[in-house]
Order: C-alpha cells, then sequence, then structure tokens
C-alpha cells in the first residue's frame, strides 16, 4: 500500500449542515472538521444523522442548507474521487452471486483502478482465500472486510466508512484497529461511525458526537477521557449548609441536593475526600458519608447524549443538546 506524509493538511469539512426531509431536520447546523492523520470517530445515538451527515460529505444527498467539502473541494468535483476517498456504506446494490473477486473487480474497472489493486485488498483484509465465495454466502465479518476493501480498491488520502467494525469477530476487531491505525499513521484521514463507544475509546485520537443532527462534543479522545474520568467527592452531612460555605470560601465548587430534612448530600468538584474531611474536622463537622467517586466515558457520553436521543419515554422532544467543546486547559466547556 503506497503512504502518505504525515503532516500534510488534507481535511474533511462540514460546514452549517442541515438536511430536511419535509418537516423533518435531520442533520441540524453541523459543522465539524477531521484532520488527516488521525483516526476521528464519528458518534451519536441510533437516528443521531450520522449515516446522512456522511451522504451529504459524499454528494450522495443534497444538504438543504451549508457545504462539506473534501480537500476544499466538494466530492463531485475531485478529479479522482475513487484515488482521493475510500467509501464504505451500508449498501444493498450487492450482487449476491457474485464473487468477492468479481464485485471488487467491477468497482476496480468503473473507478479506473489497476486490476492489480484487487488482489492488493483481498490479501491486505484477509480474504485472498474467500476470494471466490459469492457474496450471499459470506458471513457478516467477511461482507465487512469486502467493504473495508472496496473502501482500500483506490489507495484514498481520505477513508469514510460507516460502522466497518460491526459484525467483526474479536481477531477482526484488533485486526481493524491495526489498519486503521496504520492508515493514520501514513498521514490518511480516517473518519469512522460507530454506535461502540468502547471501539472508538480503544482506536479513535478525536471524536465528534452528534444527537438529532446537532454537534454535542467535538473533542480529542484524551481530553474527553480526562474530563470523564475526573474524580469527585461525594458528603453526606447534617450540617451541609456550613460545610458547603466553608468549601466554597476555600474555593470549591459544590452542589447541594436534599436528602431529608436533617442532612443534605454534597457533590464536590476540586477537593478530595481526604481534604473534604480534613476541612469537616477542622471546623467540628459532621459527616455521615464520605466517599470519592469517579465517573467513567460510557457515564459521561450518556449524559451528554441523553437530551438527544431519537426515541423518549414520554413522547415529549427532548431539548436542544448543549455543544461542548474543549478549553484551553482540556476540559470540556
Amino acid at each position: 500500500m503506497g503512504g502518505r506524509t504525515a503532516g500534510v493538511a488534507v481535511v474533511i469539512e462540514a460546514h452549517h449542515l442541515t438536511k430536511r426531509y419535509g418537516t423533518a431536520t435531520v442533520v441540524d447546523d453541523l459543522s465539524f472538521t477531521v484532520r488527516s492523520g488521525s483516526i476521528t470517530g464519528f458518534l451519536g445515538p441510533n437516528g443521531a444523522g450520522k449515516s446522512t451527515t456522511m451522504r451529504l460529505i459524499l454528494g450522495l444527498d443534497r444538504p438543504s442548507e451549508g457545504v462539506a467539502l473534501i480537500d476544499g473541494e466538494r466530492f463531485h468535483s475531485l478529479p479522482t474521487p475513487a484515488r482521493t476517498v475510500g467509501v464504505m456504506l451500508e449498501s444493498g446494490s450487492r450482487q449476491p452471486r457474485l464473487s468477492a473477486r468479481a464485485h471488487l473487480s467491477w468497482q476496480a474497472k468503473a473507478a479506473r483502478l489497476p486490476s492489480s489493486r484487487v488482489d492488493e485488498v483481498l490479501e491486505l483484509t484477509g480474504l485472498a482465500e474467500a476470494a471466490r465465495k459469492e457474496l450471499r454466502d459470506l458471513s457478516l465479518g467477511m461482507r465487512q472486510r469486502l467493504g473495508i476493501a472496496s473502501a482500500l480498491l483506490g489507495d484514498p488520502t481520505h477513508l469514510i466508512m460507516d460502522e466497518p467494525i460491526n459484525g467483526l469477530d474479536p481477531q477482526g476487531v484488533l485486526w481493524a484497529r491495526s489498519l486503521f491505525q496504520e492508515l493514520a499513521a501514513q498521514g490518511r484521514t480516517v473518519f469512522i461511525s460507530s454506535h461502540l463507544l468502547s471501539e472508538m475509546e480503544a482506536v479513535a485520537d478525536r471524536i465528534i458526537v452528534i444527537g438529532q443532527g446537532r454537534l454535542i462534543v467535538d473533542s480529542t479522545m484524551d481530553d474527553l477521557q480526562h474530563q470523564a474520568r475526573s474524580s469527585h467527592t461525594i458528603a453526606v452531612s447534617p450540617q451541609a449548609l456550613e460545610l458547603t460555605q466553608i468549601l466554597e470560601k476555600d474555593g470549591a465548587r459544590v452542589d447541594v441536593a436534599a436528602d431529608d430534612e436533617n442532612r443534605r448530600t454534597l457533590n464536590i468538584q476540586n477537593r478530595t475526600a481526604s481534604q473534604v474531611g480534613e476541612i469537616a474536622a477542622k471546623n467540628g463537622l459532621s459527616l455521615h458519608r464520605l466517599v470519592q467517586e469517579k465517573s467513567t466515558l460510557e457515564q459521561a457520553f450518556m449524559h451528554l447524549t441523553a437530551g438527544a436521543l431519537e426515541y423518549q419515554g414520554t413522547g415529549h422532544k427532548p431539548p436542544r443538546a448543549p455543544v461542548a467543546s474543549t478549553d484551553k486547559d482540556g476540559g470540556i466547556k
């Protein structure tokens, strides 16, 4: 596979993308940038608008407003799209009686790519021994590998893939991770949608989260993990108001929740359990509970997308999801 020079400033851009179908807004004023030399995970609940956004970037759907660019051009304006962008989207157009090799050969011929690439991508994706199998006889994992092989046919600078890991067995998942990391290390742009946060945590450098077509998070994975896993202190005290005042004067951020008439639960940021215990003892205040807690990335993701689910039990449309971005200290605003 041909390499690329790391650090080349090639990008995928979405500027105020909006897509409406009748009265339904599927993508809503969405803007983000996907940079080269890294793996960007594109996440969101079912119905968030991920697949529609990818189709807008690839010119398969026309935006109601806004524009999507690849290397500064609309997809249809690219001089050699197959060599610039490798695409893996869900498709029902595959001919079930074609063999894996014939399917790739047809794609290579249509894109005016050398036939030698067919054997190269079959070998790369572990499908060489299954090349003569008809598509209808391939397992889900093999079909996913075939989709990745199709995306790699043109040895592209950019890869846009919708759920490429779905259906792979554990060995296949490890192989896909390694492949995507190698492609990014070569300076390519790797843009992957997924509903598996745990998988994106293992492979992505950046993460973009949308809900109801709107941007919720655009952050590096390191910053998101740091914010999600930052600890906080839980304290329960019959003298909670006094303790709150002392802690806030000391620079802590305190949220107070009522338990009963005689005591309150405090959620304390910026102070460890040991520090809170020492402050309470110094001021003669009682503590009924004191514990250090840590959030997980999964909990943070669920919290961020809670207002952006496609279906709600109440039947009411949830409020507009807030946008989170990284500040200069690496936290999420």
